[in-house]
């Protein structure tokens, strides 16, 4: 499997990022939907600091993935998609992109105008990006919720496309963020894999 991205189907640092990231979202979705009525402790406390590093490390990873995309570009529509297909794909990309961005950085203004400490799983420390802050921190905490919700419709509408793509249209949307032979995709898809090899 290529490194970069080709013509045809995503590189394999793309499909690594695309899958771990989803993987991070559906740990914090869990975390961030549980964590609340944990009762007050130490494992209460380090819950929160779990989903502060993964919301971080979510940050780092999205802004890693964009840089990437920008390097090294992305494939093409696949043959015969409706311009108003690539259209919606296109601005349904771009919206995951900075609801991905915005989410953690909410809560990391939510974690400030708070007046907690910020770490990356205990090994440094991240500076404030406002003082503490009630009002703020409320508001940063109705946005932070807002975003979450907004992205986690925006996934179930993104996968569901993906798996329409590959049950009922039998293209390789799905197959070719996959390594190559993992998913078999319709029969015209196949098609023009097996000539791309």
């Amino acid at each position: 499997m290529p490194l970069k991205n080709t013509h045809e189907r995503w590189g394999w640092v793309s499909q690594v990022l695309h899958w771990l990231i989803a993987l991070l979202i559906l740990a914090m979705a869990w975390l961030g939907l549980t964590m609340g009525d944990l009762p007050n402790g130490p494992d209460k406390i380090a819950t929160y600091a779990l989903h502060k590093s993964l919301g971080l490390s979510i940050l780092a990873l999205v802004a890693l993935r964009l840089l990437w995309r920008l390097y090294a570009s992305a494939p093409a529509p696949l043959a015969g998609t409706p311009r108003w297909q690539e259209r919606i794909a296109g601005v349904t990309h771009m919206t995951l992109y900075t609801l991905l961005l915005a989410l953690p950085l909410s809560g990391w203004l939510l974690n400030s105008a708070a007046g907690f400490p910020l770490q990356w799983f205990g090994l440094f420390n991240l500076p404030a990006l406002a003082g503490r802050d009630d009002a703020l921190h409320a508001l940063a905490g109705q946005a932070h919720e807002l975003l979450f919700w907004v992205l986690a419709g925006l996934v179930v509408l993104h996968a569901a496309a993906a798996l329409h793509h590959h049950l009922f249209l039998g293209d390789a949307t799905l197959a070719r963020m996959l390594p190559r032979g993992w998913l078999r995709a319709g029969a015209a898809a196949a098609k023009t894999e097996n000539h791309d090899a």
